[in-house]
């Protein structure tokens, strides 16, 4: 990732907030959306520091369309609005996270998410029989 793209921020999005951001060449970050009752993660979108801004100050989730080079507030169209409820920054600053209340399907294909249709053979992790994984109980310690 280039750690050179300008921390600048745009008009409106705070300085502070801006300074936290770490952005890619385009100056975009990643937003995961996810609906705040579930956890149901409902897609992925980019913003730039206007989206944000918009995001942060009007309720609504606004992303930055990299085909169309445009800023676009979910639902405008299609009547399927993301209802901000609260944004997180991870670690990195790399990437926020939406929660939101989601009117109708989030994906333009009409699925409630986006990552419901295409399911990816995987073969299926565990633990050896003998390891703990960190902050679980020692399978002799859990109650059942």
């Amino acid at each position: 990732m280039n750690t050179d793209v300008p921390t600048v921020a745009q008009p409106g999005l705070a300085p502070e907030i801006a300074a936290l951001l770490k952005r890619d060449p385009a100056g975009l970050v990643a937003a995961v959306v996810q609906q705040e009752a579930t956890g149901e993660v409902l897609m992925v979108g980019w913003m730039d520091d206007t989206a944000l801004h918009h995001t942060l100050t009007t309720g609504r989730s606004t992303f930055y369309s990299r085909s169309r080079g445009e800023l676009w507030v979910k639902g405008e169209t299609s009547g399927h609005r993301q209802w901000v409820r609260e944004v997180r920054l991870d670690c990195d600053g790399d990437t926020v996270l939406v929660l939101v209340d989601q009117e109708g399907p989030a994906c333009h294909t009409g699925d409630r998410s986006c990552f419901d249709a295409r399911v990816l053979p995987a073969t299926v992790g565990l633990p050896p029989v003998d390891e703990t994984p960190p902050g679980r109980p020692a399978a002799a310690q859990v109650s059942r």
